[in-house]
């Protein structure tokens, strides 16, 4: 009897060994694949280098956009896996600066966007997925009013028009309806 056991506990243990084997194979396997940068990778690269922005701002639905001009650094970051824009210019005035993240997430098969700047003590963040129809991505989210402390819903629309012009159309939603509150024409320099 005392064999019989023996021998299913070591039939056990071989099973349990081979099968987290097979599991620790298939998380490392996992684990590269999150890992590695691809395609979504190579065209945020693309955006690599110095360009100029051209920024249009709506304060109010309907009134006359705030114009005014900056200039983006774009750099691939981390072994090609993000790219940072840092972003520099005047808002009213005053000198602006801006950094913005964007990562394209391998497990979650969606663009992730989080943007800081010296206007705010705050961190928008936003996912977005590619829609190859119009060659752009589609981000939404959340960002801070500061009167209130509140969220408000935003919806951002980056385009590539071709290597040296991009667009960064940005709506907000302004008691219940979608409105466009800032429009950046971005030129490769």
């Amino acid at each position: 009897m005392n064999k019989l056991a023996f021998a299913l506990l070591a039939i056990a243990a071989l099973f349990t060994y081979h099968s987290s084997q097979a599991q620790t194979d298939n998380d490392m396997k996992a684990m590269m694949a999150y890992g590695t940068p691809g395609e979504a990778h190579k065209m945020m690269a693309k955006s690599v280098g110095d360009w100029t922005a051209d920024i249009s701002m709506w304060m109010a639905p309907g009134g006359s956009p705030t114009k005014s001009t900056g200039e983006m650094k774009n750099e691939m970051i981390l072994g090609g896996r993000y790219l940072k824009s840092t972003n520099t210019g005047n808002f009213m005035g005053q000198p602006f600066e801006g950094i913005g993240i964007t990562a394209y997430d391998n497990a979650k098969k969606m663009y992730i966007n989080t943007w800081i700047d010296n206007m705010g003590t705050g961190i928008m963040t936003l996912t977005g997925a590619w829609d190859a129809a119009t060659n752009s991505v589609n981000f939404t989210g959340n960002m801070v009013d500061p009167a209130s402390g509140k969220d408000v819903p935003v919806r951002e629309v980056i385009k590539m028009i071709d290597d040296n012009h991009q667009t960064m159309e940005m709506y907000a939603s302004m008691g219940g309806q979608e409105v466009k509150t800032m429009e950046i024409k971005f030129t490769r320099k």
